[in-house]
């Protein structure tokens, strides 16, 4: 185990954040790229000439010409164009070198805990939070998102300089450790410093000085880990250019928390104040020192006694007083220039603190206003505000004077960083000649120093020591208590040289380098020396926060990466040796990555590596390392292991660790047992004969008639289940590396127990085991033997034989042998030892039987399950003879007792599982047939793979479980309702017309596929017969009906799904009156639930709009409104009606006879789950018929708008107050309906919107004769046969209307548009024929004046003069254009005037005219 540079977070748009930081950056990177397209055309249009200018300009030009071949001494020029592709590389080098070296510019502070980093950049910053999100691999990792980005600049020109990110410790008791909010303090140049929350919300801030801020440092509090270390107070330092000041953690943090409290108040209420305690801090004047660029705060410090006495010897001389307690003092540590390190000491008390009014930045979003803003300190407001008057500074506290007390003095030595371990004692400086030197702070001396690292950044690793790694000491144990001690600690300097790309890992203080990683040249190493603010030594105790201590962020890779050094690594390579053992391990890790080594070579070597290890814990890693390698062969395996447990054999008894040696046993057990099964695995033995048909039905105890059904059954499974599922087949099913094994297994006690893994390796494991002794070619008996003497217990045996038969069905099915080979291996797992309970009799259940029934229950494989089911029934009941045989043999002797079967309760639970299984079988044999032509369009909804059956999940699915299978079955192959009841009549009618117009209307999409038709009857026959209760035909059309609608509701597109659900029901109603079944209550309930469920909210929706836009509305607001297209909605309000309909019909039904009784299959009887959907139709309350009769009037109203395209037309005014009320409430209420005589204004709206029924459909009816619209009736199928004009007239019933109007109207608008031959049908259907006669008159004449004066007719003027002056004035007063269809034969006109003078009486004041029309219309030429 040695160092590892571990990445914990990624950013997500890195990118994003350096644009937004760096825009000039962005553009200069786009300039570069046209500049350098610019140099490379110019270079090459200048040809040699333009050699000499560019040896001044560009160093290209040297590196161009020291590349020039050179041949007999002669220099030849270079190969142009590689030098211009070399010239190119280098300016796109430059342009990513520019693109990646942004983040060295910037500032940034990532908080230890994780859950915030900052980066900024002059006056701009971006706050980044953590993300969990999936990776491009798939994989769960945190990544950084922009959570905040803005400027943070107040005052002018100032700019960002220093960068904290702070945890605030939470006041909670059920806090986890993880800090209640991130603080971000940041540094300006003009001096201030100013704190804000996560949201970039300004919390405070503070002008303790009028300089730059250089540097802000942070110390939280730590426990001490020794008696007399001094306990260190929480703070906050800020160094400027010849200041220091520390303001006190605890009047900090309390601070903080004011301020956040008084934004959540400002946000909400935007005028409540509270005032914040004041921040209690420290400002010294550092002197004596030319420059300081950094700091560090050590802490406060106390003399030993020892110090203090020579330091009073050395004042005072021999008779100096001491004081009786040292004095305490703060000690700073900067770096600069002369001195290049100083050492500064404040001396506790003799500074008192000053305090600061907390100015306050509380501005709220909605008034951006700035609140409690106290004693001046802070004069600030938005940048977006204008100033009437000038801001005045705070006032500033002049700074108490701090002598350097010593330091480094080097005149040419300029430090740059500095940087404070985490115990306060070591501290590593930075300077301009590219040296790391290490200071002991509390001596003062600079202990060791490393060369060539040139603007390196540095950091520390504190490592804790893990007690039970230590290994205890035998010989010199220690007197006082534990041997162990306390934890150790190790601390470890990382430096990072970015020009040379390496990130370094050295112990301290003279200890060797134990890391070195290849990182970049573009990366930032950031160390915060701080955990969490907040604690003190009481709330600290159960606190176990997850901070790290440094990271590394790479800008190029995007990722943030971590360093993790274990405790070993500080311990001398001279005296450890762990590091030695260590060496070891790496050593024989590259010996197993060695593709080229000699078996037998890497054999010898890993024998003498793993014997030279010391420690019993590295011991067990490398052989774990060599047992897991999939390259080392399994005799090397064996003899490795072999070599090291006999070496522990060897040693003394008190000095062999028991663990390895138990562990090396155990790993050669399993090694000898992998070796002994692939020995019997590959020793073929001679198959024996196939059993026949009648040796199977004797040894499962089947009947010749059962077995057979059993064969058809199983053909049919296998033919449907090929064409659905296709099954990769392993041809090694055998074979298991070591590897694998020795990870699957585990032993213990003399014990092999597998562990827990998924299903696929369950099954390889059996598979190794047992395949090769299903397939008849390995000895049953002696595998059986092997694992039974290798430690498995019978039930992990059991188990994985089950896994694997049940997961080869397909293989199973294509060997008959296989079930002979599993009764024989069963037989013998149930003859070892523990597998059946010596106490257990035939009337208990044995946990045997019972695990083998549970493995079979919950399989999806119905085939495989039912076989090994008949195969345990079997063998269960020899084990049952045989054990009643040995019982009763002594009281019964001589009888015949092989045609017995004794009773058991194993006996009973099998019987019940076959028929179960048997079920199973039947409806997946059925799920799995389709049909194989299907050309038309097929819905998504339908190409959804139906899930696989087992006996466990119809148990839990409810009595309603197999229908709402099969019915999801027949949705998805898109079959016609009608298809039911073929299936269920079909012995009955196979002979009848009714028979053959069924077949011919099987499919409502499609009725051309009718491949595969009779096979699926069969099918669907078969079930019918297997659960005569469960599949009852109206039971399924009602689960039928329920998928469709369903479906239906998530894609209301489709209408043809709610329309064949409406089918489904209608079946259930025909069934009742054609067969005599009664299920009509169904219906009633089915619907209901259907109209409250999917339908009333979509049609209140599309009423109102319809009543608002006044006509049909368009596909935009459809979809807006009610959530499908205009087409769609018109199908599905013409479903509504449907439904209806089917509702009332089945009100009207359900008077006759109670409701039926549902009853379920003996062996489903057991079944637990939801409620079925017939359960739930049967409780629903009956229906109010005139309430229902009264919505079905609106439903057809809504329809009649949308399918004719009606305008002007308002659904709603057609009812009166009571009647618009009564809309869309529950069916089963009793509502307050229109009665009595109606307002006379409704009835005219009424009767208008009836007339425009009757002509909108009359003249569809015209333009359909014309142009067939196929797809329209493919879309509404229900209309085929639908007669409009006597839907209006039933209409007018229902709406008090006099339905004699609305056929006269009809008949008018049929003659109108030249339909005489129809006209002439529907004039027998009017009552008030005399009226009708008149209104054709004025039609008549209507044509004969078309004729005449519009020129249809030769001489027409002519024939007017000559007929009678009333009949001519009354032509003359005619208006064809009223009429629709004026391209009339005169003979037509003819017999029309005929038909008006037939039914006119002879008393009635047109009759003359009619008279006289009719002698025109004879006297005008044909």
């Amino acid at each position: 185990m040695s160092c590892a540079l571990v990445p914990f977070a990624h950013f997500q748009d890195l990118e994003l954040a350096r644009d937004f930081l760096s825009p000039h950056r962005r553009q200069g990177i786009a300039a570069a790229g046209k500049e350098s397209a610019g140099k490379s055309t110019s270079w090459e249009d200048g040809g040699w000439g333009a050699w000499d200018e560019a040896e001044l300009q560009e160093p290209v030009s040297s590196y161009c010409v020291g590349r020039m071949p050179k041949l007999l001494g002669i220099v030849y020029p270079c190969d142009y164009s590689a030098e211009k592709q070399i010239f190119q590389e280098e300016e796109e080098s430059t342009s990513k070198n520019q693109r990646n070296y942004w983040l060295q510019d910037c500032v940034l502070s990532l908080s230890p805990t994780n859950d915030l980093m900052v980066i900024a950049n002059e006056q701009k910053a971006v706050f980044l939070v953590p993300k969990w999100k999936h990776s491009d691999k798939g994989k769960e990792e945190m990544q950084y998102a922009v959570g905040w980005s803005g400027s943070l600049n107040v005052e002018e020109g100032e700019c960002v300089s220093s960068v904290l990110c702070i945890p605030l410790a939470s006041q909670k008791r059920s806090s986890t450790g993880r800090p209640d909010w991130t603080c971000i303090v940041v540094g300006f140049t003009s001096g201030y410093v100013r704190f804000y929350t996560e949201s970039g919300v300004l919390l405070l801030a503070q002008l303790l000085n009028e300089d730059p801020v250089l540097q802000l440092k942070c110390r939280t509090y730590e426990i001490p880990r020794h008696p007399g270390v001094t306990e260190q107070n929480e703070e906050l330092s800020i160094l400027y250019p010849a200041a220091i000041v520390t303001i006190d953690g605890f009047s900090l943090f309390q601070s903080l928390r004011a301020c956040r409290n008084q934004v959540a108040r400002a946000a909400a209420s935007g005028n409540e104040n509270v005032q914040p305690p004041p921040l209690a801090y420290k400002k010294w004047g550092l002197q004596d020192v030319d420059t300081i660029v950094d700091h560090a705060s050590i802490g406060i410090m106390t003399l030993c006694p020892f110090d203090q006495m020579k330091t009073a010897s050395n004042i005072g001389g021999y008779n100096a007083a001491i004081k009786s307690s040292p004095p305490a003092m703060s000690q700073y540590v900067t770096v600069g220039a002369n001195p290049f390190t100083a050492f500064f000491f404040a001396l506790e008390g003799s500074s008192q603190p000053l305090l600061s009014h907390v100015a306050l930045a509380v501005a709220s979003k909605l008034t951006s206003a700035l609140f409690n803003a106290a004693s001046g300190w802070l004069g600030w407001k938005s940048k977006h505000e204008e100033e009437p008057v000038q801001k005045q500074k705070p006032k500033v506290e002049p700074a108490t004077p701090l002598a350097v007390r010593f330091g480094l003095p080097d005149s040419r030595r300029h430090g740059e960083k500095i940087c404070l371990s985490p115990c306060n004692t070591l501290a590593a400086v930075t300077d301009e000649f590219g040296r790391v030197i290490l200071l002991d702070v509390t001596r003062g001396l600079a202990v060791r120093m490393w060369k060539g690292y040139r603007d390196a950044e540095i950091g520390w690793i504190q490592t804790v020591e893990d007690l039970q790694e230590r290994e205890t000491e035998k010989m010199d144990s220690s007197p006082f208590g534990n041997a162990q001690g306390p934890s150790r600690v190790a601390q470890f300097l990382v430096i990072y040289a970015p020009r040379r790309g390496i990130l370094e890992v050295w112990s301290t203080q003279q200890g060797p380098r134990v890391g070195a990683f290849n990182v970049g040249k573009y990366c930032r190493l950031l160390y915060p020396g701080y955990k969490i603010m907040g604690l003190n030594n009481v709330t600290s105790q159960g606190w176990q926060p997850q901070t790290y201590q440094i990271c590394l962020v790479d800008p190029v890779s995007g990722s943030v990466k971590t360093v993790h050094v274990p405790f070993h690594l500080s311990l001398s390579d001279k005296k450890s040796e762990r590091a030695k053992d260590m060496h070891l391990v790496k050593k024989l890790n590259a010996l197993l990555k060695d593709k080229t080594s000699d078996p037998d070579l890497f054999e010898a070597e890993a024998k003498e590596l793993i014997l030279d290890i010391k420690y019993p814990a590295t011991k067990k890693q490398a052989l774990e390392s060599i047992l897991t390698n999939e390259r080392v062969p399994l005799s090397s395996l064996t003899n490795i292991t072999q070599t090291l447990m006999d070496n522990l054999k060897k040693q003394e008894l008190e000095c062999v660790d028991e663990g390895l040696l138990q562990f090396c046993a155990n790993k050669l057990k399993l090694l000898h047992l992998y070796e002994l099964v692939s020995k019997l695995n590959s020793q073929s033995i001679q198959k024996e004969t196939s059993p026949s048909d009648n040796d199977l039905a004797k040894l499962l105890r089947l009947e010749e008639k059962y077995f057979h059904r059993l064969e058809t059954l199983l053909e049919n499974y296998k033919k449907e289940n090929a064409q659905t599922t296709t099954q990769l087949t392993d041809e090694k099913d055998d074979i298991l590396s070591v590897k694998i094994f020795l990870e699957y297994l585990e032993y213990e006690k003399d014990v092999i127990t597998v562990k827990n893994m998924e299903d696929g390796e369950y099954v390889a494991l059996g598979s190794f085991f047992f395949w090769k002794c299903l397939c008849g070619e390995s000895s049953t008996e002696e595998m059986c033997h092997a694992l039974e003497s290798a430690g498995f217990s019978p039930q992990t045996l059991l188990s994985l034989l089950l896994s694997l038969w049940l997961s080869k069905e397909k293989d199973i099915l294509d060997k008959p042998d296989s079930v002979s080979c599993l009764y024989t291996m069963l037989s013998l797992l149930s003859k070892m030892k523990v597998a059946i309970d010596e106490t257990w009799d035939t009337q208990s259940v044995s946990p045997w039987w019972q695990q083998m029934r549970t493995a079979c229950v919950q399989s999806e494989s119905s085939a495989a399950a039912l076989l090994s089911a008949l195969v345990g029934h079997s063998v269960t009941a020899e084990i049952i003879d045989s054990v009643t045989e040995k019982k009763f043999s002594q009281i019964i002797v001589g009888s015949d007792t092989e045609s017995w079967e004794a009773l058991s309760l194993d006996t009973e639970y099998w019987k019940l599982l076959l028929k179960q299984l048997e079920d199973c079988l039947i409806l997946q044999t059925l799920l799995h047939s389709k049909v194989t032509k299907r050309t038309k369009r097929v819905s998504s909804l339908q190409t959804e793979p139906l899930g696989r059956l087992s006996v466990k999940k119809l148990l839990e699915a409810g009595k309603g479980g197999i229908a709402d299978t099969v019915a999801k079955w027949v949705f998805r192959q898109g079959f016609s309702p009608i298809i039911l009841n073929v299936a269920q009549y079909k012995n009955t009618t196979d002979s009848t017309e009714e028979s053959v117009e069924m077949h011919n209307n099987l499919f409502l999409e499609e009725p051309e596929a009718a491949t595969g038709l009779e096979r699926i009857l069969e099918l669907l026959q078969v079930a019918y017969q297997q659960f005569p209760c469960s599949l009852d035909v109206d039971v399924l059309h009602a689960h039928c009906s329920w998928e469709c609608i369903v479906q239906w509701n998530k894609d209301p597109e489709e209408a043809c799904f709610l329309n064949r659900s409406i089918d489904h029901l209608r079946c259930i109603i025909n069934a009742h009156i054609q067969h005599g079944v009664y299920k009509s209550v169904i219906v009633l309930g089915i619907a209901l639930m259907m109209w409250n469920t999917f339908i009333v909210k979509r049609l209140s929706s599309a009423t109102y709009l319809m009543d608002k836009v006044g006509k049909a509305p368009k596909d935009r607001l459809c979809r807006r409104d009610v959530g499908m297209s205009d087409t769609a909605m018109t199908a599905f309000l013409g479903c509504c009606s449907e439904l209806l309909q089917t509702l009332l019909e089945a009100d009207v039904s359900s008077d006759e006879m109670q409701a039926p009784v549902l009853d379920t299959e003996d062996a489903w009887v057991s079944v637990e789950g939801p409620v079925s959907i017939v359960e739930l139709a049967l409780e629903q309350k009956r229906i109010h018929y005139p309430l229902v009769e009264h919505q079905f009037v609106l439903c057809t109203v809504l329809y009649a708008i949308m399918r004719l395209s009606l305008k002007g037309v308002k659904p709603l005014s057609l009812f009166d107050s009571k009647g618009k009320n009564a809309f869309f409430k529950d069916p089963t209420s009793i509502q307050l309906l229109p009665s009595g005589d109606m307002d006379p204004n409704v009835l005219s709206i009424r009767q208008q919107f009836l007339l425009k029924v009757v002509s909108a459909a009359v003249q569809t009816l015209c333009s359909s004769q014309t142009d067939r619209e196929v797809s329209e009736e493919d879309y509404f199928p229900f209309e085929k046969g639908k007669n409009w004009p006597t839907l209006a007239a039933d209409l007018a019933q229902y709406l008090q209307i006099s339905e004699d109007l609305v056929r006269r109207h009809y008949v008018c608008e049929l003659y109108s548009y030249g339909m005489d031959h129809l006209g002439e049908e529907a004039f027998l259907q009017v009552v008030d024929k005399e009226v009708l006669a008149s209104q054709l008159l004025m039609l008549a004449g209507q044509r004969l004046a078309f004729a005449l004066l519009h020129g249809q007719i030769k001489d027409g003027m002519e024939l007017l003069s000559r007929l009678p002056p009333t009949l001519s004035t009354w032509l003359k007063a005619m208006d064809p254009q009223e009429i629709q269809n004026v391209e009339v034969p005169i003979a037509t006109t003819a017999r029309l005037v005929s038909k008006v003078i037939e039914h006119l009486p002879e008393n009635h004041g047109q009759y003359s005219l009619a008279l006289n029309l009719i002698e025109a219309v004879e006297a005008i030429p044909a």
